[in-house]
């Protein structure tokens, strides 16, 4: 993952293209913020989405996604038609990832709403209408006619969308977030879910509370793939290959490397080398 803010365009096209010739990394990530939310408050912050596109069209294997989108940002209608030109313009490599957007406890991320026209609700607004968003863009997705939504949220008429993206049924969705009303919504419409930050041990007792969830629903638990994003330290590669085994112990099989900007020539390589190998040569060994 390389948070495209206090970077330069050639500076995540670099380290993307490094990426995708190495098979020991399998996805690469944006985050979805329009001003820093951390370091230089005027600093510079690339779009997500426009970004993902042009990164798309320059690399040919990853699969490519933004860690996660705020449903904050765009109208689910709009959404679904971005991201499903994503998909075409990847060749089929779009991982979804969506969520209810930032918190009000973050000023950092709070400010680009304001500076952007954008209104904050409060959180029950903001999972009710991620809840609504899924339905829709998933609908917009696979349906082959016109379809109207009357929501609580959003309201569409005669929407379709075309082209739909080249994965079928679609792709898959990730959900990042760990309040309990926000892992209500991943039991219902996630392939999988991300958690975003924090200890290993609080991801799995969210792990566990989602488990709960989909039994509630009826739905089997194990089918949606278990995400979590985890901070890469250049000087401290012992600290990240623990918290990635703990991780992948606790039952978190995706797992999302955040890099620290400036990226060090050469660092998609030496995260393998030095980081992925080193953990999956200890899976592998009998």
């Amino acid at each position: 993952m390389t948070p495209p803010a206090q970077v330069a365009y050639d500076d995540v096209l670099r380290v993307w293209d490094e990426a995708d010739g190495i098979p020991q990394i399998e996805h690469a990530w944006l985050f979805d913020h329009l001003m820093p939310i951390g370091g230089d408050p005027h600093g510079p912050a690339l779009e997500g989405w426009t970004l993902l596109s042009a990164l798309a069209a320059r690399t040919e294997r990853l699969r490519v996604g933004v860690m996660v989108t705020s449903n904050r940002f765009r109208p689910p209608a709009i959404l679904a038609k971005i991201a499903a030109t994503a998909d075409v313009i990847s060749g089929g490599r779009l991982e979804f990832g969506i969520g209810a957007g930032s918190r009000p406890d973050v000023p950092m991320a709070r400010r680009e709403y304001a500076a952007h026209g954008l209104p904050f609700h409060d959180a029950g607004h903001a999972v009710g209408s991620l809840a609504e968003a899924c339905t829709i863009i998933r609908r917009l997705w696979t349906d082959t006619a016109p379809f109207d939504f009357h929501g609580h949220y959003h309201q569409l008429t005669g929407a379709f969308g075309n082209p739909q993206p080249l994965q079928r049924p679609h792709p898959p969705i990730l959900i990042g977030g760990q309040a309990t009303p926000t892992l209500r919504v991943v039991a219902e419409h996630a392939d999988r879910w991300n958690m975003p930050g924090g200890s290993i041990g609080k991801a799995i007792e969210r792990s566990a509370t989602l488990d709960r969830l989909c039994a509630e629903i009826g739905r089997d638990p194990a089918e949606i793939t278990r995400s979590i994003v985890l901070p890469v330290s250049y000087d401290r590669p012992d600290d990240t290959r623990r918290t990635i085994r703990a991780a992948l112990d606790g039952g978190f099989s995706h797992i999302v490397l955040t890099l620290p900007a400036p990226y060090p020539t050469g660092v998609a390589r030496w995260v393998a080398d030095t980081i992925i190998k080193p953990v999956s040569d200890e899976i592998t060994v009998p």
